[in-house]
């Protein structure tokens, strides 16, 4: 059986912290400290103030052509590289992105666009289809859905809209079957309305705040700067390989380790200073006093 896992990392220092979502049986065997060999291939790379190529075609959730340019022009808008059938984080993403919009006061369709697309070829018009109804009834205003297209592509322009975000991932096959899945790193990106990349958000929750801002930034054609590159993983394994997992539950159990030991180090300070608050140098308690005077 496979199972996905999903760990943060940051790049160029050692491991921090990490999160795993994994179903099937539970590994033995030999373990291997060292992150996956297959995540060297996939990162986000922020490609700041480069022009997207709007001329690349796509198939939007209504069944019709469409170029990247229809898009732009006019207002900024939001950019998701996901695939719809990801067992877990692209819908995490995506949810995140939601909730974070819900919270901002710009409209999709009237001040930006929101355009997500996926980086699987086979996936075609029914799927996104159903993930723009599902992604409009959760922001809860139906009358936003204009501004939200969901769009599938043929690999070459895939690779091309990839090749120019900077987002690099790779194809994997499920095990036991000829389900292709993908190892990719989750971000957000706001552009311009000339089709330039502002700003990348790294991750699966979005400050509002941010969102904001970079809106209004990318609006008036200010690109952002770089952010710190802390990515979170997606990909697929087959847990009777052992080779993942004990990295993610030694990277949990260390975290647990250091909160344990931080809480319990302030309880015994609080309760120090409690004691020689209701105690103070030089006196006596009552039961030492009566025992004194007895």
């Amino acid at each position: 059986m496979a199972a996905a896992g999903a760990i943060l990392l940051s790049l160029g220092s050692p491991l921090l912290s990490a999160q795993v979502s994994s179903y099937g049986d539970k590994e033995t065997g030999p373990t291997n400290d060292r992150p996956p060999t297959l995540l060297n291939g996939v990162g986000i790379d922020q490609h700041l103030n480069t022009q997207l190529p709007l001329n690349l075609a796509f198939t939007d959730d209504a069944g019709q052509q469409v170029t990247l340019a229809s898009y732009f022009g006019k207002r900024p808008a939001i950019l998701a590289l996901v695939y719809y059938r990801c067992p877990m984080l692209c819908s995490e993403e995506l949810d995140g992105l939601t909730s974070s919009l819900e919270m901002v006061r710009y409209v999709p369709g009237k001040d930006f666009n929101i355009i997500v697309v996926s980086i699987d070829p086979s996936e075609g018009t029914d799927l996104a289809a159903a993930k723009k109804r599902e992604y409009v009834k959760r922001y809860g205003r139906p009358e936003t859905a204009n501004g939200w297209h969901f769009l599938t592509g043929t690999q070459p322009n895939i690779d091309a809209l990839t090749q120019a975000v900077g987002f690099r991932y790779v194809k994997l096959t499920v095990p036991g079957s000829n389900q292709m899945q993908y190892a990719h790193a989750s971000s957000i990106q706001i552009l311009t309305p000339e089709g330039k990349l502002a700003q990348y958000y790294m991750g699966v929750e979005y400050s509002p705040k941010d969102m904001l801002l970079g809106l209004d930034e990318a609006s008036s054609n200010r690109i952002g700067s770089p952010v710190d590159n802390i990515l979170t993983y997606c990909y697929h394994y087959d847990p009777t390989r052992n080779t993942h997992d004990l990295i993610i539950a030694r990277v949990i159990q260390l975290g647990g380790f250091l909160t344990v030991m931080l809480l319990g180090g302030f309880m015994l300070v609080m309760f120090r200073r409690d004691l020689k608050h209701d105690h103070p140098a030089g006196t006596e308690t009552p039961d030492r006093a009566k025992k004194v005077n007895g």
